[in-house]
């Protein structure tokens, strides 16, 4: 596996909500989104098994978004990743590794797509995950972040993991 390669896409109907505080399915012009509130830190999972094919480096998640009508201002987001590790970790409760941020700024027109990348280096900041594992991805807007300064609903449509 060469670094660059996509090991996984989730698509906003892929989401798991959280008890509370989730990130809500609708939908724009058809695509399925998910809708992040600008007032209320709210977040969604996406769970998957890291491929065979995963080369040992850290990893870049990609999140394509857009301001639901918000044409400036930024948006902070934040994801972290839970390693389920075969006879070790207990799923009744959470281990998230630490959360990864990154900021964009909204496109100058409503509808449109942009996308922001946030690094996870290999080991401790993706919750040591290897090879063949199940693992957990939590994907969040820091709303109440001093940084987050976009008005409205940020619309997630995709995420994109690739090995970096």
């Amino acid at each position: 596996m060469a670094s660059g390669d996509t090991l996984a896409v989730f698509t906003a109907q892929h989401g798991v909500p959280p008890a509370s505080n989730y990130a809500a399915q609708n939908s724009r012009n058809v695509h399925p989104i998910l809708d992040f509130d600008a007032a209320t830190e709210q977040a969604i999972y996406f769970e998957s098994v890291l491929p065979r094919h995963y080369g040992g480096g850290g990893l870049t998640v990609t999140l394509f978004w857009m301001g639901a009508t918000a044409t400036s201002g930024d948006v902070k987001w934040g994801s972290s990743v839970e390693r389920h590790q075969a006879s070790t970790d207990d799923l009744d409760a959470d281990s998230f590794a630490t959360e990864q941020v990154g900021t964009t700024t909204a496109p100058g027109t409503s509808g449109q797509i942009v996308t922001t990348a946030i690094a996870h280096s290999s080991g401790a900041n993706m919750d040591s995950l290897a090879v063949g594992e199940s693992f957990r991805l939590k994907i969040a807007r820091k709303a109440a972040d001093g940084a987050d300064t976009m008005a409205g609903n940020a619309n997630l449509l995709k995420v994109e993991i690739r090995e970096t």
